[in-house]
């Protein structure tokens, strides 16, 4: 394909992930696997340069655009290379016309970051810190039964976590599907955040856990990898199709101690009446904003707006007040997010403590993250939780606290 090609196709999947972001459809990767798949004449390096051009557009434009050329001409005002591929040639964009440009340049001139969102953002996610929100996210595994000396072997460019000896880093773009490796299920794909918030919970202490809100499991697999053989660890999940990729990924694991349960919205507590008041652990890893993953999502900031943030803090609050009925005298309630955003962590456990009396927060000490209370860094002793971000941890962003219910 010629260069204007590439770009024209380029518009075609911008304009397919906006509609889906605007209409809540499938995601930005979901939508360009699909892309290609119907277009088998696209060579591999078509494919990567309509990609690159798709991501660096999403990247760079906060706000949700109204096609994909309108986008891709807002990037071109900043790039006069990509604006004289609108050579009107055949397969490539019509020229650009001087109402286009108009119509653009707000969008070119703006930041990264919706204009609405900026001031919900915390006072320590300062330049840098927005800045490591829109670099590429390197690629994290979890080890099962494999050696840092095995792995190391077959990927030399393997890095390794001083503080959690499964967990492994590789370069961005390894492709992992096709390895011995992964077919046996030795490694699991899960980012370095994610494999703190599995260790922080304990799950050696805990005999009965609950991951409520698993998606498809990854971190009640990573649960049962660090508990004791005879945990009992049940995951819950509203979504059927994303709970339904559980037991997949558990078998090629060899987990046998993970049960799986669909819940109904607003009618869990039904559902669960045989885990009521027994839970050593509830492990909350609620629906948020998604901030905290732009690095691999960042189309998620097309589909936020003021009304969807506020009805993912209420379903917060009620997935944290049913979830503080499951655990038992003197258990743990885990709470994560994969946000920056202060009302969906620390103000969140905030308005959480202030309903449930005797509750009180028990960080734990990982070795990395940083307290914080409400929108600023605090001493731990007073912290609600602790907040990983990835300039300062070089992981994904998440709030995550540990509370502990009265005796």
């Amino acid at each position: 394909m010629r260069e204007p090609a590439r770009v024209q196709a380029a518009i075609e999947l911008l304009d397919a992930i906006i509609i889906a972001a605007r209409d809540g459809g499938a995601s930005a990767d979901s939508i360009a696997k699909d892309y290609f798949r119907a277009r088998r004449y696209m060579g591999s390096k078509d494919r990567r340069a309509v990609r690159e051009y798709c991501y660096v557009v999403i990247r760079k434009i906060g706000d949700l655009p109204q096609s994909g050329r309108a986008a891709l001409i807002a990037y071109a005002q900043q790039n006069t290379e990509i604006e004289a591929l609108f050579d009107g040639s055949q397969y490539g964009p019509a020229p650009i016309t001087e109402s286009e440009q108009l119509d653009a340049a707000p969008m070119a001139q703006s930041g990264a970051i919706p204009d609405w969102l900026i001031q919900h953002l915390p006072e320590w996610l300062d330049e840098r810190e927005q800045a490591a929100l829109f670099e590429r996210a390197p690629l994290d595994v979890r080890l099962y039964d494999l050696t840092a000396e095995e792995l190391s072997k077959e990927f030399p460019e393997a890095q390794f976590d001083s503080l959690l000896p499964t967990a492994a880093r590789l370069p961005a773009g390894t492709q992992l599907a096709a390895h011995p490796f992964w077919r046996e299920g030795r490694f699991d794909i899960q980012d370095m955040g994610s494999q703190h918030i599995v260790a922080a919970c304990q799950p050696l202490r805990h005999k009965k856990m609950i991951d409520l809100c698993a998606g498809a499991g990854g971190k009640a697999l990573g649960l049962a990898a660090l508990a004791q053989d005879d945990a009992q660890i049940l995951a819950c999940d509203t979504s059927r199709s994303r709970l339904s990729e559980l037991p997949h990924r558990a078998h090629r694991l060899n987990i046998h101690n993970v049960e799986s349960r669909l819940l109904n919205p607003n009618k869990e507590l039904s559902a669960l009446s045989d885990w009521a008041g027994k839970a050593d652990l509830v492990l909350v890893d609620a629906p948020c904003s998604g901030t905290g993953t732009w690095r691999r999502n960042p189309e998620t900031r097309w589909r936020l707006n003021p009304a969807r943030l506020e009805r993912l803090k209420a379903l917060q609050n009620h997935i944290l007040t049913y979830a503080s009925e499951l655990v038992r005298p003197g258990g743990t309630l885990a709470y994560a997010v994969c946000s920056l955003l202060p009302e969906e962590g620390p103000l969140q456990i905030e308005q959480f403590l202030s309903t449930h009396a005797g509750w009180t927060v028990d960080i734990p000490d990982i070795g990395c993250g940083r307290p914080v209370v409400g929108n600023a860094v605090h001493h731990r002793e007073s912290a609600h939780g602790i907040v990983l971000t990835p300039h300062h941890d070089q992981s994904d962003g998440f709030f995550f606290t540990r509370l502990k219910k009265p005796c």
